[in-house]
């Protein structure tokens, strides 16, 4: 920097020094904002005292008031009690105390509160990882009330309200009454167990209620509310399977999509049953006759970021109500396993609830899959599967064999298609290629279709597993190899959050999903090794599909049970085993002079064959005028 800069910069310092002094305040503004901030500064703290003080004073006064303030005198509650109570003023008060029943495959627990059952312990089962009995629902999960319309619609009262009292109590029956300020009037609830069952029979008595339940009413709304309590190892696997299913008197059963929130009316008709289904329980409730259509419905409401609770399920049913001096309701509560047997035996399509595929596909786990899972229940699992796998093999074993020489006959004819591909190469003519393709294939007695339809057959067997499999309580908790429960995936490896791998495929790696796909690709390898080359132009994108499915087939697997991809495992390594017996017995040297004495005779042809030639020459004619 030159001496000139540095003179100017000096200049503008000074410059500015100068203004700042002569605009600054002189000293007795400075004295005079002093003052003024000290005052203001000893305002606020006096406020801040006075305001102090203020709060203090309504502490001591609220205190005081609670100190002086008198209890309320029994008359008064009594007086309030009877006024929103009327002649249940008597039951509103009490203790709360809890009654068991129990047999040997289920233990309810029924609050006073109420009169319902607030707890049910399957004793033969338990959750992953523990040894005492599975709780299928508890009191903080669970609500069942009968609402009450009553003194001509004034109020409705609702019996969870009231306290009942034990008037029958053993160890497999209990009838507890609630009563009124009536004389003989009075509501009964009465639960009682049989040996070896997992139904409940139950009852709703009313006796002299004629003046007390509404004149107008008709019936009564039994309403029954749950939370779903996680009973897996993956709940998101269980929010899958949750929902609720009910059967009218005259109609097949139906059920509420899993993954909606939905609130259904059930007004089409009377009401034979509600069951809340979870994935291998549920909680359903059974009328003797039917339960009224009016008023009916059923909700189900998803929990998505609850670990505890799968869903939230609710029902309010109608219970006809004449107006008798002494009338009751029959129904039965069924606490149980979706067992096929198990719920089938009562004869009111219970059993319908566990998913067995489409009508026709559902025979297959009826009349081959069940009843084999149950004959053999004794044997490990995974051996039943192997067993499984075998008979299936076996029954299908024409299918497969047709399969095979039809494609063993496509692939010693090769050498006639390769010629029929070169002749028409340059001059592509798809019809007339087409048509000597199926002269050769009819000249020498192949069928190529026979090798499609065969395979179609054998997807009935893998659709009706894949639809039942993820559901068979027969698989539950069933341990084999390193998977610890074939009815869900087993994991060897779980790595965790990955975006997008999570989406598409799953946070771990299931092994059987794995030997699954890699046989699957095997498979698929050794199919088009032994297919004959159809065209340049097509095969690239069916290559790629054939190679494109087992990898989306792995993502689907990787989340799925573990015996599903054991059992399509097995058939994979089955079907390499039959086609290598066929291929030693049947060798391709037979197949081609089989194929050459067929070509040397003459060729008969049907009349819809004739047919089908007729309409290509027609079709031809026009093609060649233009």
């Amino acid at each position: 920097m030159d001496k000139q800069s540095l003179i100017g910069l000096g200049l503008i310092a000074a410059i500015l020094g100068v203004w700042l002094y002569l605009s600054g305040p002189s000293k007795e503004q400075i004295a005079k904002n002093k003052h003024i901030r000290d005052s203001v500064e000893l305002a606020q703290k006096a406020m801040e005292v006075e305001e102090a003080h203020k709060i203090a004073n309504v502490q001591q006064i609220q205190e005081a008031v609670v100190q002086v303030k008198a209890p309320v005198p029994d008359s008064v509650n009594s007086a309030e009690r009877n006024d929103k109570y009327k002649d249940f003023a008597a039951s509103a008060n009490g203790k709360p105390e809890t009654f068991v029943i129990e047999n040997e495959l289920i233990k309810a627990t029924i609050s006073n509160k109420g009169g319902m059952i607030e707890q049910v312990e399957l004793k033969k089962y338990n959750r992953p990882g523990q040894t005492q009995a599975l709780i299928l629902f508890q009191k903080d999960s669970t609500n069942f009330s009968l609402k009450l319309n009553t003194y001509d619609r004034s109020r409705i009262l609702s019996t969870d309200s009231f306290y009942f009292k034990p008037v029958v109590k053993t160890a497999t029956q209990l009838v507890m009454r609630l009563e009124t300020a009536l004389p003989g009037s009075y509501i009964e609830f009465s639960y009682s167990l049989k040996p070896n069952e997992y139904l409940v029979e139950s009852h709703i008595r009313f006796v002299g209620m004629q003046s007390i339940i509404s004149q107008t009413e008709d019936q009564l709304q039994l309403s029954w509310k749950m939370l779903y309590p996680s009973q897996e190892q993956h709940v998101e696997l269980e929010k899958k399977a949750a929902t609720i299913y009910f059967k009218h008197a005259t109609s097949d059963p139906d059920y509420i999509n899993p993954i909606k929130d939905e609130e259904k009316e059930l007004s089409d008709a009377d009401i034979k049953w509600v069951s809340f289904k979870q994935q291998f329980f549920n909680s359903s409730i059974i009328a003797k006759d039917v339960f009224s259509k009016a008023g009916s419905f059923i909700k189900l409401s998803q929990r998505p970021n609850s670990k505890e609770f799968v869903s939230g399920v609710g029902s309010e049913l109608g219970i006809p109500y004449a107006h008798k001096p002494d009338e009751t309701f029959s129904y039965n509560f069924y606490f149980g396993p979706n067992h096929y047997y198990t719920l089938k035996k009562y004869d009111a399509d219970l059993e319908k609830i566990i998913p067995m595929g489409w009508s026709v596909f559902s025979y297959i786990n009826k009349w081959l899959v069940i009843p084999l899972f149950n004959w053999l229940s004794f044997l490990n699992m995974g051996i039943v599967i192997l067993i499984l796998t075998v008979i299936v093999k076996i029954v299908l074993l024409p299918i497969a064999y047709k399969t095979y020489m039809s494609g063993a006959k496509m692939r010693v004819l090769k050498p006639e298609t390769d010629a029929l591909n070169a002749k028409f190469e340059k001059n592509a003519d798809p019809m007339k290629k087409q048509q000597e393709q199926m002269a050769l294939y009819r000249k020498a007695g192949v069928n190529p279709l026979s090798g499609c339809v065969p395979l179609l057959l054998q997807f009935p067997v893998l659709i009706a597993l894949f639809s039942f499999v993820p559901a068979a309580i027969e698989l539950r908790q069933q341990g084999f190899l390193w998977a610890s429960d074939l009815s869900t995936f087993d994991s060897i490896w779980n790595f965790g959050y990955v975006p997008f791998v999570n989406w598409a495929y799953g946070d771990h790696v299931s092994l059987f999903a794995m030997l699954m796909f890699v046989s699957t690709l095997a498979y698929t390898y050794m199919n088009s090794s032994m297919m004959p080359q159809q065209g340049s132009t097509q095969m690239p994108g069916m290559k790629f599909m054939m190679y494109f499915m087992p990898v989306i087939f792995l993502a689907v697997m990787n989340s799925y049970a573990a015996g599903l991809s054991w059992y399509y495992f097995l058939a994979n390594m089955f079907t390499f085993t039959q086609n290598w017996i066929i291929k030693k017995i049947v060798s391709d040297e037979k197949i081609r002079a089989k194929l050459e004495a067929n070509m040397k005779k003459p060729v008969k042809v049907s009349n819809f064959q004739k047919r089908l030639q007729d309409m290509a020459k027609q079709n031809q004619q026009p093609a060649r005028k233009k």
